[in-house]
C-alpha cells in the first residue's frame, strides 16, 4: 500500500478544499486529524488533515494536509479550526489530535511526512507497511 500526504497549502484559503473534500467524500473518510506543534520560533501552530480510505484497485491511500498554518486553537479560538471542527461533526468524525514536531526541523517536507507516516502507523490510523 502506498501512504502518501498531499500537502494542499497551510491552512488559509486551501483550507476550504480540504473542507470540501471532505464533506463531498465523506464515505471515504477515515480519520480526521489535527496535528499541534511549537514552531522552532516558539508559535504554537495547526496542521489539520483528513486521511482517507485506500482506493481499491490500486491501494492508494491519500492524506490531505494544510500545513502548519492554523492558530493552535485551544490557545486563540479561530474561525478556519471552527469550519474544520464543524466539517468533522457534519460526517460524523471526532478529530484525533496528536502533538508532533515541527516541519522545519527536518532537512525537507518529504522526510517531515515520512516522519508523520510513521507516527500514524505505529497508532494503528493508518495500515503497516506491506
Amino acid at each position: 500500500m502506498i501512504q502518501r500526504f498531499i500537502e494542499l497549502g497551510q491552512g488559509y484559503s486551501d483550507i476550504y478544499e480540504l473542507i470540501t473534500l471532505g464533506e463531498n467524500m465523506s464515505e471515504r473518510v477515515q480519520h480526521v486529524m489535527a496535528f499541534y506543534t511549537v514552531l522552532t520560533n516558539g508559535e504554537n501552530r495547526t496542521s489539520v488533515a483528513i486521511v482517507m480510505k485506500p482506493t481499491q484497485p490500486g491501494d492508494f491511500q491519500p492524506i490531505y494536509i494544510c500545513r502548519e498554518g492554523i492558530p493552535y486553537p485551544h490557545d486563540l479560538a479561530n474561525k478556519r479550526y471552527d469550519m474544520f471542527q464543524t466539517m468533522a461533526e457534519r460526517i460524523n468524525k471526532s478529530i484525533i489530535e496528536l502533538t508532533v514536531r515541527p516541519s522545519g526541523i527536518f532537512g525537507e517536507t518529504e522526510l517531515y511526512y515520512q516522519h508523520l507516516i510513521g507516527i500514524l502507523r505505529m497508532n494503528n490510523y493508518i495500515a503497516p507497511l506491506k
